[in-house]
């Protein structure tokens, strides 16, 4: 049982060969049907490296499966290349966005991006073209260590050629000057789209300190705004997880611009109001406070989250600010406040222009 590409590289056999259709998931139950039987399933390369292997295991069980791995795509083009492997960023975008590599175009990362067919090709080239990125050197790689293999060198901004044949990937030794996304937090405030509710880039650092993201832990973000909170959090490590919530659909739509350009794109966005919007929520690991902040949303906070739960909770009114001095009090944890100013033109001097200072509470609930 296998793809139809797989299939015909077959000898002649006397067994029955059944054509593994789309969507994948389809071909799992007539799988099972086959249940008791000694069944072959054909895939490319290293099954458990983006490929079918884990999906198997998590269907059928370890056990019913003996899997014979073969070298992956990423390997074939690595040697193909005389690319480092550990050096590498591989990447496997059969069903996920572009944007999902955008952190990792600095000029002389490499990528090995493997993709949905050959039409992702142009696309793949026409959108690092658009972000900055179109000098890069664009090699693909077509259907490795198979007799129609096929190697094409070019760069993103001059792609030309094709059709290309699936299976394929596509290495990337990225140039250009397209803006270059930081490995820390505290985005510059020009990554986003904003209709001027958002954490400003210094508050916005401090705040994701605060929190302190680790790999495989999940985010509340109450009150989203532009989602800049949320989206760093994810940036942080590919593991984190996010949950925004937002009653305004215009926000939420900026939200998810923000997160898609980013490359954040599963950050999961709830539109509501807190407390209300938080029922039936998976437990979360940090929550943070950005706006809405209010007696009933603390009391309905201690009251869902487990004991433990970190959380940051910024303040700009007086009246918020009272709430957050009093929690210090009861809770203890960290009470700080934040005072910015910034240059601004005087006439023909210049002076300093003092923001709303923020007042920020971290602690346990």
């Amino acid at each position: 049982m296998g793809p139809p590409r797989h299939l015909s590289l077959l000898p002649d056999l006397t067994a029955k060969q059944i054509a593994w259709p789309v969507p994948f998931a389809d071909g799992l139950g007539m799988l099972s049907e086959l249940s008791g039987r000694n069944v072959v399933v054909l895939a490319s390369g290293d099954p458990f490296w983006y490929g079918a292997g884990s999906v198997l295991v998590r269907h059928f069980g370890r056990n019913a499966l003996r899997t014979i791995p073969a070298p992956s795509t990423f390997s074939r083009a690595a040697a193909a290349l005389g690319w480092p492997l550990e050096r590498t960023i591989c990447l496997g975008l059969h069903a996920a966005p572009f944007t999902r590599m955008r952190t990792s175009l600095h000029p002389g990362a490499r990528l090995l991006v493997l993709l949905r067919d050959g039409e992702a090709v142009s696309d793949l080239a026409a959108w690092l073209t658009e972000v900055g990125f179109g000098a890069s050197a664009l090699t693909v790689l077509e259907a490795l260590g198979g007799p129609s293999e096929r190697i094409t060198h070019m760069t993103a901004d001059q792609t030309t050629g094709g059709p290309w044949s699936h299976p394929v990937c596509a290495a990337i030794d990225v140039a250009g000057d397209g803006p270059r996304i930081p490995a820390t937090s505290g985005l510059h405030d020009a990554f986003y789209e904003s209709d001027g509710v958002m954490t400003k880039r210094a508050v916005r650092a401090m705040t994701l300190s605060a929190l302190a993201p680790c790999p495989g832990e999940r985010l509340w973000d109450i009150g989203g705004g532009s989602g800049t909170i949320a989206i760093e959090w994810l940036l942080a490590h590919p593991r984190c997880e996010a949950i925004t919530i937002e009653p305004r659909a215009d926000r939420i739509a900026l939200i998810r611009a923000n997160a898609a350009a980013l490359g954040a794109d599963r950050l999961t966005i709830t539109q509501g109001k807190a407390p209300g919007a938080l029922e039936d929520l998976p437990v979360p690991d940090a929550i943070f406070v950005g706006g809405g902040l209010s007696a009933d949303l603390l009391d309905a906070l201690d009251k869902a989250v487990p004991s433990g739960t970190r959380v940051v909770a910024n303040a700009v009114t007086m009246e918020a600010e009272a709430l957050l001095a009093d929690l210090h009090a009861r809770r203890g944890g960290e009470l700080i406040r934040i005072e910015m100013s910034a240059v601004r033109a005087l006439g023909e001097k210049r002076g300093w222009e003092a923001a709303y200072p923020i007042v920020q509470w971290s602690g346990r609930l």
